[in-house]
């Protein structure tokens, strides 16, 4: 079972997806973002598999994102951010996203 001091190892942030690719490399269909975490942390790349929504719809939206995980490869390259997610009925990546405007870079609590 995780610990409270295991929960408060993960840096959790508020991040703004500024840029989104197909990326075929992924054995399941995903995305390449990167992602705006603000000053402290500023951007990193993140590979999520939310692709039924569209390129447009995740761009500029705000996500929570795990920041302090080494990078894993998926594919050929490295995500250096965990993009959070719940699986809806059918299986498919939802977003974890806040419900108000924050700052970009915000810590979860």
């Amino acid at each position: 079972m995780a610990t409270m001091d295991d929960f408060r190892k993960l840096d959790i942030r508020v991040g703004k997806i500024m840029e989104v690719e197909d990326y075929p490399q992924a054995r399941k269909p995903s995305y390449k973002m990167r992602i705006d975490f603000g000053s402290e942390i500023g951007i990193k790349q993140s590979i999520g598999q939310f692709t039924h929504y569209t390129k447009e719809e995740l761009k500029n939206r705000l996500i929570a994102g795990v920041v302090n995980l080494p990078p894993f490869q998926i594919g050929p390259i490295f995500s250096e951010a965990l993009t959070l997610g719940f699986p809806d009925e059918q299986g498919k990546a939802i977003l974890v996203v806040p419900d108000k405007i924050v700052p970009l870079g915000g810590k979860l609590f």
